[in-house]
């Protein structure tokens, strides 16, 4: 099956997993997913990550492990909310003057710049602009 935006794809596919309560989340593999899981793995939204052999040949798995703080029935997802802004029908781009922050620095903003694939903050010290990808708080 062909999806027009990935990165749609998986921020729906972790908001749906997290929303049910489930602990771990897979889709198909690609660079950009695995350096957003790396940089949610880092900020602390995710537990772990690991890119995996899919069954189909020549196919990856990219396998979240999402983290929840509390017990039993209180549990709930450290990931609250999920935004995705620049969409291949509307791409955002921004310079380093005008990232945006999320929550007044709660959450993050994702970016992918000329250096790379990083957070608003870390574009900031940085001083890149670049296409906002999604929000995450």
């Amino acid at each position: 099956m062909s999806v027009s935006d990935p990165i749609s794809d998986m921020l729906t596919r972790i908001r749906n997993a997290s929303i049910v309560g489930n602990s771990t989340v897979a889709m198909p593999s690609s660079k950009i997913k695995v350096a957003i899981a790396e940089i949610l793995v880092n900020e602390g939204y995710i537990t772990s990550y690991e890119v995996v052999d899919g069954k189909v040949r020549n196919s990856k798995v990219l396998r979240l492990r999402l983290k929840y703080v509390g017990i039993r029935r209180s549990r709930e997802p450290v990931i609250s909310g999920l935004e995705r802004i620049s969409r291949p029908g509307r791409r955002v781009y921004t310079n380093k003057r005008e990232i945006p922050w999320v929550l007044s620095g709660i959450g993050i903003a994702i970016m992918s710049t000329p250096k790379g694939v990083m957070t608003g903050q870390r574009a900031r010290q940085l001083g890149v602009g670049g296409e906002i990808l999604c929000k995450v708080w």
